[in-house]
């Protein structure tokens, strides 16, 4: 071999030894750099969790849900947006006396917020099943399932509001014996008769006390409080006006601190806020957190009273639903027509999650993207299942997986980036 030729098939070896070690540095060094983003992402949603869990229970205009308010437009100005607080008023219940008495115990509940109510001296007389010729019936509500919202609701529960009982006790049914609340989807026009939820440990002895014909004492004492409550509201400037606005939504009001079922919301909405602000989208994305959730959506009818053309006349209604990522958990995903279901499974692939469930089309949306779907909106919406839905056991860290939420978190943001740079 010339040494000529030595040489330069010598420097042609270097040459693809060179660009082979560069390829696997660049490789290692874009692999690190993903993981450094993942660890950062991950510690936003978890700081997101833990400060939402910490601030305590999140009922609608309390003082809880105002400083959380506040709280919030101070994480999206840390994102260099500009958010705004919307108030809304309404009349506020603060439970006062809420009890059963029966056979020398008291067992303490929470009262139905949309029912009637009584004074502190309360209902006295026979504890009998419901439906039965007893003053007080005693009734169950039905554990929350992800594939039909607003079960709880009904069967039993739907059968004591139209009851001639005068007053029901409710046994809260859950994953597990609790206490788990029903949200007051009737709260603007409250009827049935006074009705306390009472923890379903109490199952079996309260009973054997209906069956036996117990006298008993109800009381479902409460205040009423003219209170205001605050929608957080941003919009991010898109480059092209003319086009149809993309609007990312997610409640953060609920019973007790709600770590996942509300925490997990905002911790992607933020995620979806920060990505959008941080590039140049095409169209205006509006986001909204709102409160009212628990109380017949009261935030949403405010911020579409606002805005009574948006329902229609946006590109795409994202809905963030309850527990998202919840541990153990199977997701559902709910979108009103084919394309944005695509989109969301696209979404979702590729940050590696599986999606468990698809809702039909036409089937009931859940929460406020029912406002929207029966407005004719364009919407789509994902929710996890939960132990602890509406209960005390909604709580940091035992409620959330920060891992798989994280990867929700990232897959909507950038999913919702794609949509909002979309020029059609």
């Amino acid at each position: 071999m010339e040494r000529r030729t030595f040489l330069v098939r010598g420097g042609q070896t270097m040459v693809c030894a060179l660009t082979l070690s560069a390829t696997k540095s660049g490789l290692r060094t874009e692999q690190k750099q993903s993981q450094d983003s993942s660890s950062t992402l991950e510690e936003r949603v978890a700081t997101v969790i833990q400060a939402h869990d910490a601030q305590g229970n999140h009922r609608t205009g309390t003082n809880v849900d105002n400083v959380s308010a506040e709280w919030l437009a101070n994480q999206v100005r840390q994102m260099g947006a500009e958010p705004s607080l919307e108030p809304f008023i309404f009349s506020r219940v603060d439970p006062q006396l809420c009890y059963l008495r029966v056979d020398g115990r008291r067992i303490d509940g929470v009262p139905v917020f949309d029912a009637s109510f009584t004074n502190a001296e309360g209902v006295h007389g026979r504890l009998g099943p419901l439906g039965s010729d007893v003053e007080l019936g005693l009734a169950e509500s039905e554990p929350s399932k992800l594939a039909e919202p607003g079960i709880e609701y009904r069967s039993q529960v739907s059968e004591a509001r139209n009851s001639r009982h005068n007053a029901v006790i409710v046994l809260t049914r859950g994953a597990r014996p609790g206490l788990f609340l029903m949200n007051a989807s009737a709260f603007n026009k409250p009827f049935g008769p006074p009705m306390l939820q009472i923890s379903s440990a109490e199952s079996a002895w309260l009973k054997e006390q209906a069956q036996r014909r117990a006298e008993a004492t109800f009381v479902a004492q409460v205040r009423r409080t003219t209170a205001r409550a605050f929608n957080v509201t941003v919009r991010i400037a898109g480059n092209n006006p003319t086009l149809a606005p993309l609007v990312l939504m997610a409640p953060r009001s609920g019973w007790w601190q709600c770590a996942s079922e509300q925490g997990s919301r905002l911790a992607c909405w933020l995620e979806a806020l920060r990505v959008v602000a941080a590039d140049k989208p095409a169209r205006d994305c509006f986001f909204v957190a709102l409160s009212g959730h628990e109380l017949d959506l009261l935030g949403m009818d405010a911020y579409i009273k606002r805005r009574p053309d948006l329902i229609k006349g946006a590109h795409v209604w994202i809905f963030f639903g309850s527990d998202i990522g919840a541990p153990r958990q199977p997701n559902l995903i709910h979108a009103s027509d084919d394309a944005l279901e695509q989109w969301t499974v696209a979404a979702m692939e590729k940050e590696g999650l599986t999606v468990n469930g698809k809702a039909r089309h036409d089937s009931m949306a859940r929460g406020e993207a029912g406002i929207i779907q029966r407005g004719g909106g364009r919407f789509v919406t994902v929710a996890g299942g939960s132990e602890g839905y509406h209960s005390v056991a909604d709580r940091w860290p035992e409620a959330v997986d920060v891992a798989a939420l994280t990867r929700y978190a990232k897959a909507f943001a950038n999913g919702a980036l794609a949509l909002a740079k979309q020029s059609v």
